[in-house]
């Protein structure tokens, strides 16, 4: 579960943020403590900490004094907006560069990705509320 070459503490986050996207941690239920993910991850609770932290910083859970850490309200949609535009970056904006050097349009680019999402029998996506199409 855990790669070797990336920071610790940015993989408990990210595994967090993972399980409120699944919707396996829903908004205002409580998440892991640094010292469960500690003892999960066999990791010192200091990296566990700061992989929390980073996600009290981006708003994503927060701290009940005494009682623990919960999902934030909205942290769901906060992370899918934060994920589409780094898929943007990452794969998409590449696509498009590439795409414009072999001459393929929009149409074209929409057609490839459909004929091979075809082949490769993924379902359609589905526009979701907010996304454009």
């Amino acid at each position: 579960m855990i790669e070797e070459g990336r920071a610790l503490f940015l993989q408990i986050a990210e595994n967090v943020e993972d399980s409120i996207i699944d919707g396996s941690l829903s908004e205002e239920a409580q998440a892991p403590s640094t010292n469960e993910l500690a003892a999960f991850y066999r990791i010192n609770p200091a990296t566990a900490a700061k992989g929390v932290n980073m996600l009290v910083d981006k708003g994503v859970i927060y701290k009940r004094r005494g009682i623990g850490m919960f999902v934030a309200p909205g942290a769901r949609e906060r992370l899918l907006a934060e994920r589409r535009t780094a898929f943007g970056d990452r794969f998409v904006e590449p696509l498009l560069v590439e795409g414009r050097k072999l001459g393929l349009d929009a149409d074209d680019l929409s057609r490839l990705i459909l004929d091979r999402a075809s082949a490769a029998r993924v379902p359609a996506i589905e526009p979701t509320e907010g996304s454009a199409r």
